[in-house]
Parts: C-alpha cells; sequence; structure tokens
C-alpha cells in the first residue's frame, strides 16, 4: 500500500549517525557499536541467532516479552549471553556445526543450523517453555519482498529488512507528547541519526553514509514490542502505539522509522555523515 504522511524537509545542523545497534539473537537485548560492517545480510551479526518452536516458527518478543531480558555481547570469539537467575552462556562466533534445519520467519522458509541442547535448556529455563536456539547457515539466502525493494537484496532473520533508521527528532517529537518519555530502545532500530527535522527520513528515498548508499524502501509498521520495558521484560500500558495512531497511523499500519537496503559492503562508524541524495514520490507503507 502506498500514502503519505506530510512532513517538513529541513535540515538545521549536518546530519550524521549518533547510534549503531545490533541485535544478535532476534527480540533479545541489543549491543551498542562504535562502527559496525555491513554484509550481504545487513549488520554483522544483528540477527545472526533465533529461538523457534517446535515446528521451526520462530519466537520474539510478541509473544514473550521476557526475551527482552537477555543480555548479549560480542567479544573476539564468542557471543556472551546473560539473563536473570541464568549461568552466563558462550555461544562460539567461529563454529558451523550443527543439526541443519528449516525454520520460519513470517512466510519465509529458511535454512538454519540448530546450535544445542545446551543452549535450547539455557533459553527454555528463560522463557519456561520449549523452544531452540538457530543460527544463519553460511549460504542463508532470503530475499527482501520484491513489492518494495528492487530484487536480490537480502535479510537475515529481522522481519524483513536488513536495516532500520530512526532519527533522535522523530524519537524527542514522540516524547513531546507522551506523559512518560521512552527511550530509543523500545523501537529497535539499527541507525539513529540526527539533524534533521521529526520524520525526515520518512521522506529520504537514497541516502549517502559514509561510503555506502542507502534504498529507503518502507516505513516500519509498529507492533506491541514498543509497549514493553527493555529494561523488565515486561508490557508497560498502551503507549506508544495509542499516541502514535492519533497522528502516524496509515492504512491501518501504525509508522515509525524507516525500513532500508543498500547498495554494497562496507563500515558505518559513528559521526558519519549522511547526504540525502533523492526524496521520495511517494511513501511505503
Amino acid at each position: 500500500m502506498t500514502d503519505s504522511i506530510p512532513v517538513k524537509v529541513l535540515h538545521a545542523m549536518p546530519l550524521s549517525v549518533t547510534g549503531l545497534y545490533i541485535y544478535p539473537i532476534k527480540s533479545c537485548r541489543g549491543i551498542a557499536l562504535s562502527q559496525v560492517t555491513l554484509n550481504r545480510w545487513g549488520l554483522a551479526y544483528d540477527r545472526h541467532w533465533m529461538l523457534v518452536d517446535a515446528s521451526g516458527q520462530f519466537i520474539s518478543q510478541r509473544q514473550h516479552p521476557r526475551l527482552a531480558l537477555v543480555e548479549t555481547a560480542l567479544e573476539e570469539d564468542c557471543l556472551r549471553l546473560n539473563a536473570p537467575g541464568q549461568p552466563e552462556l558462550r555461544l562460539s562466533l567461529n563454529d558451523r556445526s550443527g543439526l541443519k534445519v528449516e525454520v520460519v520467519v513470517w512466510r519465509d522458509r529458511c535454512r538454519a543450523l540448530d546450535q544445542g541442547d545446551v543452549a535450547a535448556q539455557w533459553f527454555q529455563q528463560v522463557l519456561g517453555l520449549p523452544c531452540r536456539l538457530v543460527r544463519m547457515t553460511e549460504d542463508f539466502d532470503r530475499e527482501v519482498d520484491p513489492r518494495y525493494a528492487p530484487p536480490g537484496y537480502q535479510v537475515n532473520f529481522a522481519d524483513g529488512y536488513p536495516v532500520l533508521m530512526i532519527s533522535e527528532a522523530s524519537l524527542a517529537d514522540l516524547n513531546g507528547r507522551l506523559t512518560v518519555p521512552l527511550p530509543m530502545n523500545r523501537f529497535r532500530p539499527n541507525l539513529v541519526v540526527t539533524g534533521c527535522e521529526p520524520y525526515a527520513e520518512d521522506t529520504w528515498r537514497r541516502v549517502r553514509i559514509g561510503a555506502i548508499e542507502f534504498l529507503g524502501v518502507k516505513l516500519c509498521g509498529r507492533c506491541v514490542i514498543t509497549t514493553t520495558d527493555q529494561e523488565r521484560g515486561e508490557r508497560q500500558g498502551q503507549d506508544p502505539l495509542e499516541t502514535l495512531a492519533a497522528y502516524r497511523q496509515v492504512g491501518g499500519r501504525i509508522l515509525f522509522g524507516q525500513k532500508l537496503v543498500y547498495s554494497k559492503s562496507g563500515q558505518l562508524v559513528l559521526g558519519d555523515r549522511i547526504e540525502v541524495l533523492e526524496l521520495q514520490t511517494q511513501q511505503n507503507v
């Protein structure tokens, strides 16, 4: 569906990157980084692992907000996990062994590697239900939705696109409408940017960040995860969805943030300047 939300396209100061985040395990806590590598699927190690149920269907904070309590940290050769009441769990970054299984992310069937019984039991203790931890295979192939992006772009275990961008100004505008302001982690972006008016990122069709060109392909429809306190792993009322619905709802979707694909692999660094190369002629929602 295409529609538009009127916004002002004003840049009061140079546009730049002020936040870089990855979420190694889908729906678990993220990691703030000073620089990241982009590969064919997205930011390196972003949504590289995922929890699934007995049928291979993905598990997320939509049904299990306690996943927000799982802290992730990248070390040289491992992903380190911590959760309340659990011993630390370490997953090798280099070990590519494991039973090959088929898993499902929305409508996409994907190849994955089961990460074994120890990891499965660890997460079963956290969530209180049977589940398995899986990892992307090296030949992972999952194209983004061709209705919104040109063919050939890949995505990891994220919902649909490899990068989500939100501006600081958009969050500030939303927080000005809320009784209790919310942190950016409610929205789980990969890129946070500054130097623009609220929601200006909606209008960016092509942007260059550092040496990499990005294409804005779809505004992000928000779900119940945004109502989850990411520090407590608990739902906290109806906001921000209730407030956003009053002024950011189009076609039944509540919109906040822009989803991106990109032209090539490379590095992003905090402070990278952003150049807007082309504006949208219509909004994809």
